[in-house]
This record gives C-alpha cells, structure tokens and sequence, in this order.
C-alpha cells in the first residue's frame, strides 16, 4: 500500500504480497520477487553516467529490470515508438546525456551504448527490501508525433502509471489474487505493452513472460510454457494469424486486446478458441488507458471510474461533431481525443475510428501530418502527401496500408524509399509509392480527400493494371507445343516486362527477373491483365492474370533504368 507524509505520496516498485511470489517466467523458470529486486540493484550500481536511458531491451525480463533499475538510479528511460535514424537523432536532441540499454550483440543505434550485463552473481538478500518511489518522480518519457514533424515527448509519472494500471487491473479482475501471468506478443516499449506486460505485473502483482511470440506457433508454445491462469495480452494482427488453423490452443483465464479496432467475429472466435472472455482496451499515449470492452457481447465502451468524457467545439477542427476531452481519475490534465467518440451515458461511450489526420498501423501511432513532413524533407522531393484509404474488406477489419504520392522528377523510386526508411518506421511505408506531375492543391494550398482519391483510383487505372494477348499466329506457339499451344513463360515475361516499362515511361535494358512463378497455362489470343506495384526495396513485383485465374507472378530488379524516350 502507498504510504505518505507531508510532503509526498510514494509507491512500491512492486505490489506483490511476499519477496517469495513469482514474479516472471524466464525461458520457461520462475523468477522470485526476491530474485528480481536483486538484480534491479545490480544492475542501477552498474549503469554508466547520464540521466536519461533509452531502453531497447526486447527480452521483457531484462527491459523491466532495466526500467526498474533505471528508476532505482534515479534516471529517466526514453520509450519512442519508432527507433529509426531519425527519431534516435530527435532523441539525442532533447536528452544529450542519452545512452542506450540494449541485450543484442552488436548495437546499432547512433548514441554511446551500454549492454545489459550478466547478472548471474546478483546477491539475493534475505531480507528483500521493496524500494518506495515518490509518486512525483518521472519514470519515463514517450513519445508522439507532432504536427511539425518533431516528436512530442509526454512525461510519466509514477503516481501515474500507479494510479492508472491499479485502475485497468481493478476492471479486468486482476487485484484480487488473481497471481496470472501475463503472455504478450507486443513490445513492451509500445506503450500498450509498457502499460498491459510491464506495469501491470509489477504493480498488479503479478507475473509475466519474458519472451515475446509472434508467429502461432511461438505464441502456442509460450501460452503451454507458463502456468495457469494465463492471461494473452496481444492485438488484432496477432489473433486473427492465431485463428487462421484449428490447431487446439492452451487455455487462457483472460485474453486482451489493443492497438486497433478488434471485430465482434474476431473477439467470439478468441473466446471461443481460448476458452477466456475477451476484453478490449481504449486509450491513447498522452492519458493512457481509460476504458474498456467485452467486444464479443457489446460495442459499448465503458469508462474507468472518475473518468469523464466533456466534448468540447474546437475552432481549428474541420470535424462536424466537437472534439472529446478526457479528464479525471488517473488524467492529470484534460486531454483531447483523437477519435471520434459519441457518448452515451456518463459511463460508456461508442468509438467510431480515429479522426483524419490519427493512423495506427500494427500498433504504431503517428499522424499524416507528421509523416507529410518527412517526405517533404527529402532533397528533391517539390510536393508530396501520404493517403490512408477507408476500405474496409468483407469481415470488417479495417485495411492498413499507407498509399502517397509524390512530385519528384529528379529522384529514382529506389532512392527515395531509402531516404523514407531513414525518417519513419517500416509500418508507414507507402505501398504504393506513386509518381505524379502535380498535386491538384485547393486556392488555400490543402488537398480535399475526395479529389486525392480520384487522383489515386485514376493513377491505379492509368498505371497499375495492364492488358496484352499473344497472337495464336506467334512464332514461339510453333513448337509449343504442336496441336495444343500454350504460351511459353519466357513470352509472358517479355510482354510484361514491355508492358511496364511503356507505362512507367522506361526502358529496362539491365532488369533481372529476381523470381518468376507459373501457376496455369495461357491460352493464345486470351486477354491477360498485369497488375504491379513498387516494392519497398525498389523492386517491381507483378501479377498475370486471365480472368479470375492467376496465370503467373513475379518480380522485376532494374540494375540500371533509363528513359524510353531517350533510347
């Protein structure tokens, strides 16, 4: 329990009830509260100089040491949602004394590193004490992007993260002996990782899993691994690949779910499959989480208790409806909501998708604007915009996938792609990149989403589907075979690749063909379309079809292009 005095509140690093209890399972062996706490001292007297510490551990086990060590030192850890180039050099920027905690062979990030050490030798006392932190002190700094394109970082205390996680346990019926372990295929430095596998152990009293299993086989075999009750902290992506055979899985006591919109289909199939309900969790990085659902049985969602929903109109908001401001409870300040919330009562509101300019794409957040930004740093790009589409396919679950178009005549797709890789993380890659003459800008310089998407469907039609046939009287039918002609792959290829090459306006006189699949025959004189796109690494794949049948695929590496108008 939280003591206090005059002058402060503290809290416990961890809630548990005795030193003896177990408070992680390490490749399938306990670890005691006791055993812990001996190697979070060990580790706070080993860390080098510098107040802040950007912990890229990814075995959970040593992240929470780390984090807890890093708060028994007295410094500040830094959890960004991305770790690319840029944001590490945005990082360094705000804390210069930064250094980064890693558990990797070779580090590869751009600051003075420190590997977690081998703590083998950690003396385990008898007596265990549990240290109290000062509900004041800044645990940790995350990070969201801003609309100039500079991260925003958002302070986080421990009377904070206290007061929050104790609430999410409370709903979820994890306080009362609950002694659960908690199994998570997400990050623990994504902040719903940070809150639902760290936080809630150490502060619900509970135990977790140091592994983090993301194909289903792993995730099978981690859930057997730990004891019972077990409770699956996962998302979406990771559920419906879970589901995707009727391979028995172990049973779970709870099963929770974050990070994007989950489906009434998909939350009955993960009762039904983990024997568990299901519980869906709403929040966001600047007031953490502030509600719940059982998805499977409502589309309501419920809030904490003494936290309120005010709207609240918004001049600078182009949206119909006012903008939603949580406050109360846990929320220090009032915050407003990304999202599009229609309240229903004092308690329960429903959510109805993230508002324009918010995206989240396995489990990482950021905004167009910031990724508009990024793109228009590039040297030589003149114009260019990133576009989410809102088609959503027949089982309801929203479609992910970033689309942007660009003004750029003096940079190859390839160069580019890598200068993108650079600034923003490998989830908000365009796919596809597309090349235009000019974006149609409105007279107060803004791009109406009705008029992108009728550049990008005539873009798609323009360049992105081709159709040929092969004359029954072609030379390579001859031999091919007599009295039952079928086209020779070698022909397809070379349509295709002409096919392309007219389209994109380019000759590829050293392409190589990096894989090739024949999947039916085609027919002479039969109508054959080819859709492509342009992959992340510069290369072109492509689809042949006739019809509804797919004829053959494959995928084109041009080691030197030129253009077709000059040959």
């Amino acid at each position: 329990m939280p003591s206090t005095s005059s002058s402060m509140q503290t809290f416990p690093l961890v809630f548990h009830a005795s030193p003896d209890e177990t408070i992680a399972w390490r490749d399938g062996a306990p670890v005691s509260v006791r055993a812990f706490l001996a190697d979070v001292h060990a580790l706070a007297a080993a860390l080098p100089e510098g107040g802040h510490v950007f912990n890229v551990c990814t075995d959970r086990y040593r992240f929470t040491v780390s984090l807890c060590a890093t708060l028994v030192a007295g410094k500040t850890s830094l959890l960004p949602s991305t770790h690319t180039p840029e944001m590490v050099r945005a990082l360094a920027s705000f804390a210069p004394d930064a250094f980064c905690l890693h558990d990797s062979e070779d580090c590869a990030i751009d600051l003075p590193c420190f590997r977690y050490p081998d703590l083998a030798h950690a003396r385990v006392s008898d007596q265990a004490p549990v240290p109290h932190i000062d509900g004041a002190r800044v645990v940790a700094y995350v990070f969201t992007s801003g609309s100039t394109g500079v991260p925003v970082p958002h302070r986080k205390t421990w009377g904070f993260l206290v007061k929050n996680v104790r609430a999410a346990a409370d709903r979820l019926g994890l306080l009362a002996g609950a002694r659960a372990t908690l199994v998570g295929t997400v990050p623990p430095q994504h902040m719903y990782g940070f809150e639902s596998t760290v936080l809630l152990a150490l502060i619900g009293g509970l135990a977790f899993s140091n592994r983090q299993p993301f194909y289903p086989v792993d995730i099978r075999a981690e859930l057997g691994a730990v004891p019972e009750p077990r409770v699956l902290v996962s998302s979406p992506v990771h559920l419906r690949a879970l589901f995707a055979n009727d391979e028995a899985l172990p049973r779970a006591s709870l099963v929770l779910s974050a990070t994007a919109p989950l489906s009434e289909k998909l939350a009955l199939d993960a009762e039904a499959r983990l024997d568990a309900p299901l519980m869906e969790i709403y929040g966001s990085t600047e007031t953490g989480q502030i509600a719940t659902r059982r998805t499977a049985r409502t589309a309501a969602w419920e809030l904490f208790p003494d936290i309120t929903l005010t709207p609240r109109d918004d001049e600078s908001d182009d949206a119909d409806e006012p903008t939603m401001w949580a406050s109360g409870g846990h929320v220090e300040t009032p915050v407003p909501m990304g999202d599009a919330l229609e309240r229903i009562d004092d308690t329960h509101f429903l959510l109805h998708g993230r508002k324009a300019d918010l995206i989240n794409i396995a489990g990482k957040r950021t905004s167009l604007a910031y990724l508009n930004h990024q793109l228009n740093a590039v040297p030589g790009v003149v114009d260019g915009v990133f576009y989410m589409p809102d088609d959503t396919p027949a089982d309801g679950e929203p479609v992910r996938r970033l689309m942007a178009l660009v003004v750029a005549p003096e940079i190859a797709a390839a160069d580019l792609q890598r200068a993108l890789r650079e600034r923003i993380d490998a989830a908000f890659m365009p796919r596809p990149l597309l090349f235009v003459d000019t974006l149609p800008r409105n007279a107060t310089g803004k791009l109406p989403r009705n008029v992108l998407r009728q550049l990008i469907e005539q873009e798609r039609n323009r360049r992105a589907t081709l159709s040929f046939t092969v004359p029954p009287e072609h030379p390579a039918l001859a031999g091919h075979f007599p009295g039952h002609p079928i086209v020779p792959g070698v022909v397809l290829l070379d349509h295709a690749l002409d096919a392309i090459g007219a389209a994109l306006g380019k000759n590829f006189d050293a392409g190589r063909i990096e894989s090739a699949k024949f999947l039916s025959p085609a027919q002479p004189g039969e109508l054959l379309d080819i859709a492509y796109e342009m992959a992340a690494s510069g290369a072109i794949r492509f689809t042949i079809h006739a019809g509804a049948r797919t004829v053959a695929s494959g995928a084109l590496v041009a080691r030197s292009v030129k253009d077709a108008h000059a040959s």
